[in-house]
């Protein structure tokens, strides 16, 4: 008793050392990457087998790091696996994923935790600002970290995948829940991670991570069985729902309108289609800049940006292009499967301040980016196919709706793991938008 206290008291140090870290060199560390770094070997797969000869969540390589803050090591340990998986156009690639192991020697108890460090630029992973990376636009992982504190004094370990794969495919869903389920079946498989025979896991995200959160829990009875039989929930808040409604929604914002052409890059670069022969010579410019952005370079940068501006006078609606209706309809949560697994499901409605509009035609109200009719739809849609969710709205923004969920998500999660029924109050979810695909125009 007396050393579990102690570790735990060493933790809370690690973690408190690990955020005074970050916002002490986070100039620095803008700074320093003003000089690109040369990428990590270890995060590309160089063996001489091909990689679809491998089954999903094969080991291909794995080290043991310390948790590293821009070069400094901290105690915390860390297991990473770079494992082969599928993008999202069906093609075997190698992911990479990092354990952080547990305090208190093997658990039964895993966290599968979805990161939202949305970035176009591959260095920009959680994986990689762990192992004390310097881009900028990983340093979201380390807030995600303390995020994750309860887990980890409770002696759970850690999976914190790169769930945008090698090439950072933004916003594609289903590669975001192959990577996310296919960390896990790597978590179990390798040595060293400290997770015990049998363990059971939890999935866990907010915005970005959400993405990954649902789609695996939605993915998982028919990509990973094996590792939907030992899930034991998934909490998510913050949720992409149908993205062709999320960029009406968006479009004209004050600080989310940049994710307009964040989400053009992303979407042609997952499913490996060209979308400039459709931009206006502004939008091209655009695309250019954002090939490798991270969000925080785009939020509050392109305010009021309307697609309109962003295509030529002949796609003002972005239903008049047969390639991407038919590409972002295949992202609509709303066609798909409902998950088996129970569900926490936290969305905000106060929007406006930040600065987008909740009057929206067909839409209403949402937290800036997502959509609160959507997601109430969504969770209404998993009732009716027998799941049991825990459905909550805050009348907070995106951002701000974090410090009501977190908490609620994170307790409710850690129940799960027990023997208590999940909580459901699907009885009182009020009606939302109708989750339609995109109509061709």
């Amino acid at each position: 008793m007396v050393e579990t206290s102690g570790r735990r008291a060493s933790v809370r140090r690690v973690l408190a050392l690990v955020v005074t870290l970050a916002s002490l060199l986070a100039p620095g560390l803008v700074q320093a990457s003003a000089t690109a770094a040369t990428p990590d070997p270890f995060f590309t797969y160089s063996g001489s087998r091909p990689l679809s000869d491998y089954a999903p969540g094969a080991v291909l390589k794995t080290r043991t790091i310390p948790y590293s803050l821009a070069g400094i090591a901290t105690p915390l340990s860390v297991r990473q696996i770079v494992f082969r998986t599928t993008d999202q156009r069906g093609r075997a690639i190698a992911g990479v994923t990092s354990v952080i192991r547990p305090l208190t020697g093997a658990t039964s108890k895993v966290i599968g935790y979805g990161s939202f460090y949305d970035s176009l630029n591959p260095e920009d992973g959680p994986s990689r600002a762990i192992a004390g990376g310097l881009n900028p636009g990983g340093l979201s992982g380390h807030a995600e970290t303390t995020m994750m504190v309860s887990f980890l004094l409770q002696g759970y370990a850690l999976v914190i995948a790169d769930t945008e794969g090698p090439t950072a495919d933004f916003a594609a869903g289903p590669e975001y829940g192959r990577v996310t389920l296919d960390s896990l079946r790597a978590a179990f498989h390798a040595t060293g991670t400290g997770i015990a025979p049998g363990a059971r896991a939890g999935l866990i995200g907010y915005s970005g991570g959400a993405i990954a959160t649902n789609w695996a829990a939605m993915l998982a009875p028919t990509y990973a069985p094996g590792i939907n039989k030992r899930l034991v929930g998934a909490a998510e808040g913050g949720v992409l729902v149908r993205p062709s409604a999320n960029l009406a929604y968006v479009d004209g914002s004050l600080v989310w309108a940049g994710v307009i052409p964040m989400a053009i890059v992303g979407v042609s670069r997952s499913f490996g289609i060209d979308l400039t022969p459709y931009l206006s010579d502004y939008g091209r410019t655009v695309y250019a800049k954002m090939q490798k952005a991270p969000i925080s370079q785009v939020l509050g940068a392109y305010p009021g940006l309307t697609w309109k501006k962003l295509v030529k006078p002949a796609y003002a609606d972005p239903a008049s292009i047969p390639i991407f209706v038919s590409t972002v309809n295949k992202l609509n949560l709303g066609r798909r499967p409902s998950p088996t697994v129970p569900m926490f499901i936290g969305q905000g409605t106060a929007g406006e301040l930040e600065g987008t509009s909740g009057s929206t035609p067909g839409i209403g109200a949402g937290d800036g980016v997502m959509i609160a009719g959507d997601v109430r739809s969504l969770a209404r849609r998993y009732c009716a196919d027998g799941v049991r969710v825990l459905h909550r709205e805050y009348p907070l923004s995106h951002f701000t709706t974090v410090t009501l969920w977190l908490p609620q998500a994170t307790t409710w999660l850690m129940q799960r793991f027990g023997t208590s029924p999940a909580p459901s109050n699907c009885s009182t979810i009020r009606p939302g938008n109708p989750l339609t695909p995109l109509a061709p125009a």
